[in-house]
């Protein structure tokens, strides 16, 4: 579609984003900014390094500091800012972090987001919720890929956890009528993401170094890997598709490339890319965590008219762009 004839669904709408120093929320929050917007964004934490931050975005969205485990707070919020559409991307969504402190992904995966739930049911300007769920709510499952209708069966905490959260909101929409729509998606990757310990940031940090990748698990383990930019578009076309269909509460979508690797296909991929000789070191360390897992999004492409803009390939290019500057100014 040119861009003269592109929708204006997104001018002036009021926008909260919850997890928006984030990966996916810093990409969110800028492509709903490049769309005239009026984002919203609440934060716990200050992260400098965030490219919320570091690409100055942050500067043209209204912060509110907070926490969604707050009820109070989020009443206040949606209220004062008169919020329309919500995106509810605020996780602990680090595995490890996940099975040695349950609790605190507990609370923030699944208490925060029934809070949330709870407060946009009270407030009359809500019209559309997003909820970020994930592959991982499907738990280990024998058939692949997975469908939207395959269960939900999560059984490590990070896992439980995004079960829990969709199921929430699909109760939600179920018995409330609560206007919202589930994303589902596999391994995301892209510029910003600082957790180190994931596979692809880790990987590139260590190439640009000149030092040899360490990968935690053994290296067969397969995934779905998404890029950050597409993951924004789809959510914010998730939404569009909610105001245009309201009977579509309580749907859930699977988003991906339909491509899964193995980690060290992944691996090899990067430091061909990169043009590097450098071999990883396998740690076999990784413990709780799902052997095979794939998605289908044969229903995104169908009822949401999704398409990708990039592909895998394209996705890290340019990611090891992003890296290549970040490290260039000293990080």
């Amino acid at each position: 579609m040119s861009p003269s004839k592109k929708p204006t669904f997104w001018r002036d709408r009021p926008v909260l984003v919850t997890g928006a120093t984030g990966l996916v929320g810093s990409w969110l929050v800028k492509a709903l900014l490049k769309e005239h917007a009026q984002v919203v964004c609440i934060v716990r934490d200050w992260v400098p390094g965030s490219d919320l931050v570091r690409s100055h975005a942050v500067e043209q969205a209204t912060v509110v500091r907070g926490d969604i485990c707050d009820q109070t707070f989020l009443e206040r919020v949606l209220g004062e800012y008169e919020i329309d559409t919500v995106f509810h991307l605020a996780a602990q969504t680090i595995v490890p972090i996940a099975n040695r402190n349950a609790l605190s992904t507990f609370e923030s995966n699944v208490r925060g987001t029934w809070l949330l739930l709870e407060a946009c049911h009270r407030s009359p300007c809500v019209k559309q919720i997003v909820m970020a769920s994930s592959d991982k709510a499907y738990g280990d499952q024998k058939e692949m890929p997975y469908n939207e209708k395959t269960p939900l069966q999560g059984r490590h905490p990070y896992d439980v956890s995004k079960s829990c959260a969709d199921l929430i909101a699909q109760s939600y929409a179920k018995t409330f009528g609560l206007p919202v729509i589930v994303t589902r998606c596999g391994n995301f990757f892209g510029g910003g993401d600082l957790n180190w310990n994931r596979l692809i940031p880790g990987t590139l940090r260590s190439l640009i170094h000149h030092e040899r990748p360490i990968i935690r698990s053994d290296g067969k383990m397969v995934r779905d890997y998404f890029y950050v930019e597409d993951g924004a578009a789809a959510y914010m076309l998730a939404a569009e598709y909610l105001a245009a269909h309201p009977k579509m509460k309580g749907e859930a979508f699977n988003l991906s490339y339909n491509s899964p690797m193995t980690v060290l296909e992944m691996t090899k991929m990067i430091t061909e890319l990169m043009k590097s000789n450098l071999k990883p070191i396998v740690r076999n360390e990784a413990g709780n965590e799902i052997e095979e897992q794939y998605l289908d999004a044969s229903k995104a492409r169908k009822v949401l008219h999704w398409t990708p803009k990039f592909d895998l390939e394209e996705g890290l290019r340019k990611t090891i762009g992003w890296y290549r500057d970040y490290f260039a100014q000293g990080r």
